[in-house]
C-alpha cells in the first residue's frame, strides 16, 4: 500500500513532537513538507530533521493526502477549512476552533468530501485509559485533576481550553447522558485568561463530575477517579498506571491493571493513518471535538461573567 504524505504545519512544541512521531512511522508515513508562520523556526527544524520548508501552507505539496495542523487555536478554522475544501484528510490538535459555528462548518465539508476529520483529544489514547475502559460502565462520580507548571505557550486560550477541554472530551465519553447543569469557578493569575479553574458538571442520570484544572503548579498531574456500584478505578495518565478497588465479602480490594505502556501522541497518529487507509471513523472526530469544545466554552463563559473571580 502507497504511503500516506503528510504536510505539517506548525513546528512548535506540539508540532515538533508530531514531526518526530511521523517520522517513527516512517513505513506508512511520507513527510512532504512543513511550515511554521515562525520562518526561522521552521527552516532550522526543516534542517534538523531533512524536511523540505514551505513558506505558507497555501504552497504545499499537491500530492499531499493529509496535514497536521498544530498552530494556535485562532488559525485552526482558516487552515483546516482550506484543506477540507482541497479534499485533503486533516488533523488538528485540540480544540477544534474557536467557535461551534466554525467546528460545524468543518464538519459539513469533511462530511460532504468523505474526509477524515480527526481532533487531537491524546488521552482517550493512553494506554492506562485504553486498559480501564471496558471496566468503566454508568459512573456515578468522577474526579479528574490536570495541573501543569506554566506553558509559556498556548496562551491565546485558557486553562480550560488548553487543558480542561482533555478530560471534557473523556467524561463526555463515559457518561451516557445529557448535561444538567454546570458550575464553574476560575481566576486569572499570570495572563489575562484563566489559569486556575474548578468545575461541576452534573448530568441528567444524576452522575456529577468535579474538574480541576491549573497551569500554574508546581507538579505536572493527570488523573482521573471513577466512582461506580461497589467499583472504583483510580487511574493515572502520567505514569500510565491504574487500580480497580472492588467490594468483595464487606471488603474492599485493590487489583492492580497490566499495561502495556505506549506513547499515546504515536497510537493518536497511528490510528489517524489507519483511519485514512481503511476507511475507518475517527475515535475522536470532528464530532467529538465538537461536543468537547461546546462545553469548555459554556464554562469558559461561567467563569468570566462572574467577574468577580477575575483579577
Amino acid at each position: 500500500m502507497p504511503k500516506i504524505k503528510v504536510f505539517l504545519i506548525g513546528t512548535g512544541h506540539l508540532g515538533s513532537k508530531h514531526l518526530k512521531t511521523y517520522l517513527e512511522l516512517s513505513d506508512k508515513v511520507e513527510i512532504l513538507g512543513l511550515t511554521d508562520i515562525n520562518e526561522q523556526k521552521g527552516v532550522e527544524i526543516s534542517r534538523k530533521y531533512r524536511v523540505p520548508y514551505f513558506k505558507n501552507y497555501r504552497q504545499f505539496p499537491k500530492e499531499t493526502n493529509a496535514v497536521n495542523i498544530c498552530t494556535p487555536t485562532i488559525s485552526h478554522y482558516e487552515i483546516a477549512k482550506f484543506f477540507l475544501k482541497k479534499n485533503i484528510h486533516t488533523f488538528i490538535e485540540k480544540p477544534i476552533t474557536t467557535t461551534v459555528k466554525q467546528a460545524n462548518e468543518l464538519i459539513k465539508i469533511a462530511q460532504k468530501n468523505n474526509l477524515k476529520l480527526q481532533i487531537g483529544h491524546i488521552e482517550r489514547f493512553n494506554s492506562a485509559f485504553q486498559a480501564t475502559k471496558r471496566f468503566m460502565r454508568n459512573p456515578l462520580f468522577i474526579e479528574c485533576h490536570r495541573l501543569n507548571h506554566f506553558p509559556n505557550r498556548s496562551l491565546d486560550i485558557g486553562v480550560i481550553l488548553d487543558l480542561m477541554i482533555h478530560d471534557i472530551d473523556i467524561i463526555l465519553g463515559l457518561v451516557p447522558s445529557k448535561i444538567k447543569n454546570i458550575e464553574a469557578t476560575g481566576i486569572n493569575v499570570l495572563t489575562n485568561l484563566e489559569d486556575i479553574a474548578s468545575v461541576r458538571i452534573t448530568f441528567h442520570n444524576g452522575c456529577v463530575c468535579n474538574l480541576t484544572a491549573s497551569r500554574i503548579s508546581e507538579d505536572i498531574v493527570r488523573k482521573i477517579r471513577i466512582f461506580q456500584k461497589n467499583t472504583y478505578i483510580s487511574l493515572d495518565y502520567v505514569q500510565q498506571e491504574a487500580f480497580i478497588y472492588k467490594k468483595e465479602s464487606n471488603r474492599i480490594l485493590k487489583h492492580s491493571l497490566p499495561i502495556e505502556k505506549e506513547q499515546p501522541l504515536k497510537q493518536e497518529l497511528a490510528h489517524f493513518i489507519d483511519c485514512i487507509e481503511n476507511n475507518k471513523n475517527p475515535l475522536v472526530s470532528g464530532i467529538e471535538g465538537r461536543e468537547a469544545l461546546k462545553v469548555a466554552l459554556t464554562i469558559t463563559k461561567k467563569i468570566w461573567d462572574n467577574n468577580t473571580n477575575i483579577l
